[in-house]
């Protein structure tokens, strides 16, 4: 069951120039959100803007090759469950910096040698925030998009309805 094949032979979606690039283009901008989400707390990016350029992965998938595809590859339930995942584990790095850190919510509790700083382990609890934002953002995003194309697909098969003649006739 080769992916790059089911969205290159699926009937589905745009042209087959559109899901060439598209197969070409979605490991790298999945790679460089996930470089945003990781590397998030050393320079500009972090886990909302790492989300939203992963999720536009999926989104560029879905668009080039259709919704089966895009479903095969990441499904909605997956992206319910991730998204979940995410806010979980965000709560828990709060209540954790709450417990162990002092006073505060997001209190920073894991100490960071200064011999490592600006490394990819220099953040403390960043890169875990990072990567729980990250998670929650991708997810929730694609399953708005998702919802916000099932609603279109929706709105267009309820035009067809008893009593909307008078929209079509009016229509040239």
């Amino acid at each position: 069951m080769n992916t790059s094949r089911n969205l290159h032979e699926n009937d589905k979606g745009m042209g087959m120039t559109v899901k060439t690039v598209t197969r070409w283009l979605k490991g790298p901008i999945l790679l460089f959100g996930i470089y945003l989400v990781v590397y998030g707390h050393i320079t500009p990016g972090g886990g909302f803007g790492g989300g939203v350029v992963i999720a536009s992965a999926f989104i560029l998938i879905t668009l080039a090759s259709g919704e089966h595809a895009a479903q095969h590859l990441f499904s909605r339930g997956a992206a319910s469950r991730l998204d979940s995942t995410g806010l979980l584990i965000f709560l828990a790095l709060g209540w954790l910096g709450t417990w162990w850190g002092g006073a505060y919510f997001f209190s920073n509790f894991i100490a960071t040698p200064e011999a490592a700083h600006f490394t990819l382990l220099s953040g403390g609890i960043m890169p875990l925030a990072n990567l729980a934002l990250g998670l929650k953002v991708a997810s929730a995003l694609f399953l708005v998009f998702t919802l916000l194309t099932a609603f279109q697909i929706t709105y267009k098969e309820t035009d067809a309805l008893p009593g909307s003649e008078k929209r079509q006739e009016d229509k040239p």
